[in-house]
C-alpha cells in the first residue's frame, strides 16, 4: 500500500483515538497532492470530525483553518487544537452544512474528507451554497466513499445484506465529476479512485468492530467484486 509520509509523523494512537472513518489523514494527504496550499490561506475544513484533519493542514501547510463540524462541538475540538499547539491557526466552528456562518468568497480553499457525501449529493448544494464560500480562482477538494460505477438499484448485489438507506450517497467518480462540472462554476483538476481502497478502509473497519461494534469488516469482505471505491476530486473556481 502507498506510504503517506506526512501522516507517518503523527502518533498512530492519536489518529485512531480521534478518527471517525477510514484514516482521514491518509485521505487528506492524498488529496493535498492536487491542492496548492500556502501559509496565510483561509481553508474551510468541512465536516472535520474531531479536528485532526484541521490540525494536519495547519501543521503541514501553515494555513488558517476553520474546522467546521455538526456532530462534534467546537468546545470539544478546541481542546485538541490547543493540545496540538495550533490554536493560532485552527478555529473550531459548530455549524450545519446548510447554515454556515461565512461570507461569500471568504475562503481560498474548501476541503471535505469523508463528509461531503452527507450533504453534497443534493444537486443544489454545490452551486447554491458551497461554491459561493470560495473566491474566484480558489480551490475545492473532497474525498468520499463510493463505487467504481453506478448501479440500477444504487448498490451492487454483493452488498445487499449490509445496505442501509443512508448509503445511497455512494456514487462513482464520473457521477461526482458531472455533478460539479455541469454547473460551469469550476474546472475539475483531478478525479480518480484511490489505490487499494479496502486496505485503507480496513484499519478503520477493524478498529470500529472492536470499539464501536460496527460491521464494516463484514461490509468490506462482502465486496467480492471490488466495486467499493474511495474517490478523490479537486477543482478550481472559474
Amino acid at each position: 500500500m502507498k506510504i503517506y509520509s506526512r501522516t507517518e509523523k503523527y502518533d498512530k494512537n492519536w489518529v485512531s483515538e480521534n478518527w471517525m472513518g477510514p484514516n482521514p489523514l491518509w485521505l487528506l494527504e492524498e488529496l493535498c497532492e492536487h491542492m496548492e496550499l500556502k501559509p496565510g490561506m483561509k481553508v474551510l475544513d468541512m465536516g472535520c470530525g474531531k479536528g485532526i484533519t484541521s490540525i494536519f493542514l495547519a501543521k503541514e501547510f501553515g494555513v488558517t483553518v476553520f474546522a467546521n463540524d455538526l456532530w462534534i462541538s467546537a468546545s470539544e475540538n478546541i481542546k485538541r487544537v490547543e493540545e496540538a499547539g495550533v490554536a493560532d491557526l485552527v478555529f473550531p466552528i459548530h455549524a450545519e452544512a446548510h447554515a454556515l456562518p461565512y461570507a461569500d468568497g471568504f475562503f481560498d480553499v474548501a476541503i471535505s474528507i469523508d463528509s461531503y457525501q452527507y450533504y453534497g449529493t443534493d444537486e443544489l448544494y454545490f452551486p447554491c451554497t458551497y461554491s459561493k464560500l470560495v473566491k474566484t480562482g480558489g480551490q475545492f477538494g473532497i474525498v468520499t466513499p463510493g463505487f467504481t460505477r453506478e448501479f440500477d438499484k444504487g448498490y451492487p448485489e454483493t452488498l445487499e445484506e449490509y445496505w442501509e438507506d443512508e448509503m445511497f450517497n455512494f456514487h462513482s467518480k464520473d457521477w461526482w465529476r458531472h455533478l460539479w462540472e455541469k454547473t460551469g462554476i469550476v474546472e475539475i483538476t483531478a478525479c480518480y479512485e484511490m489505490e487499494e481502497p479496502k486496505k485503507i478502509w480496513g484499519s478503520w473497519a477493524k478498529w470500529a468492530k472492536e470499539n464501536l461494534d460496527f460491521n464494516d469488516v463484514e461490509f468490506l469482505n462482502a465486496d467480492t467484486n471490488n466495486e467499493l471505491a474511495l474517490i478523490v476530486m479537486s477543482a478550481i473556481k472559474n
